[in-house]
C-alpha cells in the first residue's frame, strides 16, 4: 500500500504544508498548496466556496454514497516564537518527527486523507461504489463547524471522517461546546461616593456563586456537561475612581447530545429571573457569544458559539465497517470519544449526518510549543484512511 515512494510523497507534502502559515483567516497559502496535491495525485476536481473552504472529489466508476474527510486548514498562532526549539515554519525533521506549528492539528490529517484516497483510487482503477472528497475547512479554531455548513450543503454526505488527532483510535463522539456570557448593568458613581451608585461587579458576585452550583448534567460515556467561568470584564477599565456599570462574564459550557440552546440557558436565566424579583434595580442578560470573522476570500463567516455534541452508536454499521477497516490496516484501535469539540458539531450534531473520527498524533499535542507529528503515526494514518474508504465503498 505505502511503497518507499509513496512514503517521500506523503512526507513531503506534509513538509509543504507546515512550511505554510494559515492563521484563522489567512489560509489561501494551504489552499493553493492543496490545489497542486488534487491536480498531481489525480483527484477529478476540486472546488473552493465562498468562505475559502477546498474539497478535492474523487468519483468511483459505480453509483453509490458519498463519504467526506474533513480537516481544518487553519492554526492557532505561535505568539513567540522564540520559545519553540524547532521553527515552527519550517517542516524539519528531528528524531522521525515532523514539527511546526499545525503538525498535529491537523495538517498532517489532511496530508494523509489527500495522499491516502488518491492511492486507494490508483490502486482500485476507481472500481468503487461512490464519491470520495476531501475538505480542508477554514476558521474551524474560530467556529467549530460553521464553515463546514457550505460543505456539507455542496456535498451531502452520507458519512463523515473527522481527521483531529484521535493517536489512530476511532472516535464516535464528542461533547459539544457553548460559549455564555453574562451580564449585569449598574449606574455609574464617583468611587468616593459609592452609595450614589450600583456597582454592576458587586451585582455580578451575586449571580457567580449561584450558577456555580448549577447542577451538571452526566452522560456515562462523554462524561459531564461542564460550566466553567472563563474570564470576567467591569467597564470603564481602567476604573480609576469610578463605580463600574457594567460586568460581563463568559461561561465555557460543554454540551452533552440532546442539549438544546434553550435548555442550557434556562438555569441562568432562571438565576437572573430569581435576582430581579428580589430586588427591583437589578438588571443582568444571559445569552450566547457570537463572533464574525473575515475570510481569506473577503468575505465575513459569523455564527453564534453554539456547538452541538454528537455520538454514534457502537453498533452502527459505519462504526463497525470502519472499525474493521482499521484492524485490517494493523491498526487495532480503541472505540472512544474526543474529549474536545470538532467540525463533528456540525455534521453530525446539526446535519444529522454518520459521523466517525480518525486522526494522526496524540490530541495533547495540539496548540503545544514546537508541536509535532511522528511520521509513524502520518504512516498509519494513512492506512487507516484507505481501508476506511474501501471498508464502506467497495
Amino acid at each position: 500500500m505505502i511503497s518507499k515512494e509513496r512514503e517521500a510523497e506523503i512526507i513531503e507534502l506534509c513538509q509543504d504544508l507546515l512550511r505554510i502559515r494559515s492563521y484563522s483567516g489567512e489560509e489561501n497559502g494551504v489552499v493553493e498548496r492543496a490545489k497542486k496535491a488534487f491536480v498531481d495525485m489525480g483527484y477529478d476536481d476540486f472546488f473552493v466556496d465562498d468562505y475559502g473552504n477546498i474539497i478535492g472529489h474523487i468519483k468511483g466508476n459505480k453509483s453509490g454514497r458519498k463519504i467526506l474527510f474533513d480537516a481544518h486548514i487553519d492554526t492557532v498562532t505561535v505568539p513567540d516564537e522564540t520559545k519553540w526549539t524547532q521553527n515552527p515554519f519550517g517542516g524539519d525533521i528531528v528524531d522521525k518527527r515532523i514539527y511546526g506549528r499545525g503538525a498535529s492539528d491537523m495538517k498532517g490529517a489532511l496530508c494523509a486523507m489527500i495522499c491516502a484516497l488518491s492511492y486507494f483510487a490508483k490502486d482500485t482503477n476507481k472500481e468503487f461504489a461512490g464519491d470520495i472528497y476531501v475538505s480542508g475547512v477554514v476558521h474551524e479554531e474560530c467556529f467549530e463547524g460553521v464553515a463546514s455548513r457550505k460543505i456539507s450543503k455542496k456535498v451531502q454526505p452520507d458519512y463523515v471522517v473527522i481527521g483531529e488527532a484521535s493517536n489512530c483510535n476511532l472516535k464516535r463522539g464528542q461533547r459539544g461546546r457553548a460559549e455564555i456570557v453574562v451580564e449585569t448593568f449598574g449606574k455609574p458613581a464617583h468611587s468616593a461616593n459609592p452609595e450614589k451608585g450600583i456597582n454592576a461587579v458587586y451585582e455580578m458576585n451575586k449571580l457567580i456563586e449561584k450558577i456555580r452550583h448549577i447542577s451538571r448534567q452526566h452522560d456515562d460515556f462523554l462524561g459531564d456537561g461542564i460550566l466553567e467561568l472563563t474570564d470576567i470584564k467591569s467597564s470603564p477599565y481602567p476604573g480609576a475612581s469610578v463605580v463600574p456599570d457594567y460586568c460581563r462574564v463568559t461561561y465555557d459550557r460543554r454540551l452533552l447530545v440532546g442539549e438544546t440552546k434553550e435548555s442550557v440557558l434556562k438555569p441562568i436565566l432562571d438565576i437572573i429571573s430569581e435576582a430581579e424579583d428580589k430586588d427591583s434595580s437589578f438588571k443582568a442578560k444571559a445569552s450566547f457569544a457570537a463572533g464574525t470573522e473575515k475570510c481569506y476570500t473577503g468575505n465575513l463567516i459569523e455564527g453564534e458559539r453554539f456547538f452541538p455534541g454528537w455520538v454514534l452508536n457502537e453498533q452502527d454499521e459505519y462504526v463497525q465497517k470502519s472499525y474493521k477497516g482499521l484492524v485490517e490496516a494493523g491498526l487495532n484501535p480503541e472505540i472512544t470519544h474526543y474529549s474536545f469539540c470538532t467540525n463533528g458539531s456540525h455534521y453530525a450534531g446539526e446535519a444529522g449526518i454518520k459521523t466517525i473520527g480518525f486522526g494522526p498524533s496524540k490530541e495533547n499535542l495540539a496548540h503545544t510549543i514546537d508541536e509535532y507529528i511522528e511520521i509513524e503515526q502520518l504512516l498509519k494514518a494513512v492506512k487507516g484512511y484507505y481501508l476506511i474508504a474501501k471498508s464502506n465503498l467497495v
